[in-house]
């Protein structure tokens, strides 16, 4: 779970400071995270309280409609798509942009929903030359990893392996405002797998991980100052190889995946494509920007295009 995770975290992070805040912070900051919170939080028992498909619907609109463009989210996503797809007509841009925020409050209360969402996902069969390979990997114990980028909702997926007994851990970052942090994380780890933070102690938990032959998510697809630039939807943008790296040097599948979901706006197709062959890990990583891409162009409104992807322009 490379990146800020879930989805909606981004949404929230100007609202957010280090977990392990000093106690110097400001009050006024302080106060600050302590008042967020509590409005998510209100937000997040409100919805549970709504039937299953309604609570989904709801959340969408709370997120596209209110929070996204009060926080210039909806601004910054059609500046991205300005910039991908110049040609674009307005109106299909503000169709895709509305997708995209929808998508992302949905994303955000099926993470919450730790009974419901599991327990659907559970009836979902994976599919796709991947799943193959997950069980040939775990029946010889060799370590796998499943790489995806802020695309539908990919803890679809994460959901439906873990019910089928896979063991499979996320590495996250701690979000910045400790009081959303402390119910963020135990959203994780109600899916199942272990999952560890970032830091030196998550990674050298995660690594342990992979030793044991077990199976890890890694998120790839946002900004890393100082990353290798390649190609992503015909831009260049830092991209982290430290999935194709860890692969590399732990004999590891690399296995693009994702979840998709579909017209209902509930369901999904949980896919996982054939492993990125072993070569270099530039190499590797490009093939994971290509796979993700691709299923962008097939469903664009389900990326995340609020992402500052693209900040090589700012420097």
């Amino acid at each position: 779970m490379h990146g800020k995770h879930p989805v909606i975290a981004a949404t929230f992070q100007r609202h957010m400071s280090d977990q392990n805040a000093p106690p110097k912070v400001p009050f006024t900051r302080r106060a600050g995270h302590y008042l967020t919170n509590a409005l998510i939080v209100g937000l997040i028992r409100f919805a549970l309280l709504i039937p299953y498909r309604a609570r989904l619907g709801f959340v969408g609109w709370v997120i596209q409609h209110l929070i996204a463009p009060l926080a210039g989210y909806r601004t910054r996503a059609l500046e991205n798509l300005a910039m991908i797809w110049p040609d674009m007509t307005e109106k299909r841009k503000n169709e895709i942009v509305a997708g995209c925020l929808n998508n992302v409050g949905r994303s955000f209360i099926e993470n919450y929903s730790a009974r419901d969402f599991p327990a659907r996902m559970a009836q979902n069969t994976p599919r796709g030359p991947g799943m193959a390979a997950l069980e040939d990997a775990a029946a010889k114990g060799q370590a796998v990893i499943l790489v995806t980028g802020h695309f539908g909702n990919y803890e679809a997926t994460r959901a439906c392996l873990v019910a089928r007994g896979y063991d499979i851990g996320g590495l996250y970052r701690d979000m910045k405002n400790p009081y959303f942090n402390a119910h963020y994380v135990k959203t994780m780890e109600a899916f199942g797998g272990p999952v560890f933070p970032q830091g030196r102690r998550g990674t050298a938990g995660f690594v342990r991980h992979l030793k044991n032959g077990g199976q890890l998510v890694l998120l790839f697809d946002q900004h890393v100052f100082g990353a290798p630039q390649l190609d992503f939807l015909g831009e260049p943008a830092n991209t982290a190889i430290s999935a194709a790296e860890l692969a590399l040097r732990y004999d590891a599948l690399l296995i693009p995946f994702y979840g998709i979901r579909q017209s209902d706006g509930v369901s999904f197709d949980a896919v996982l494509e054939a492993p990125v062959p072993h070569s270099d890990a530039m190499t590797m990583t490009q093939a994971l920007n290509d796979s993700l891409a691709s299923r962008i162009k097939r469903h664009p409104e389900q990326w995340f295009w609020v992402h500052r992807r693209w900040r090589i322009y700012d420097n």
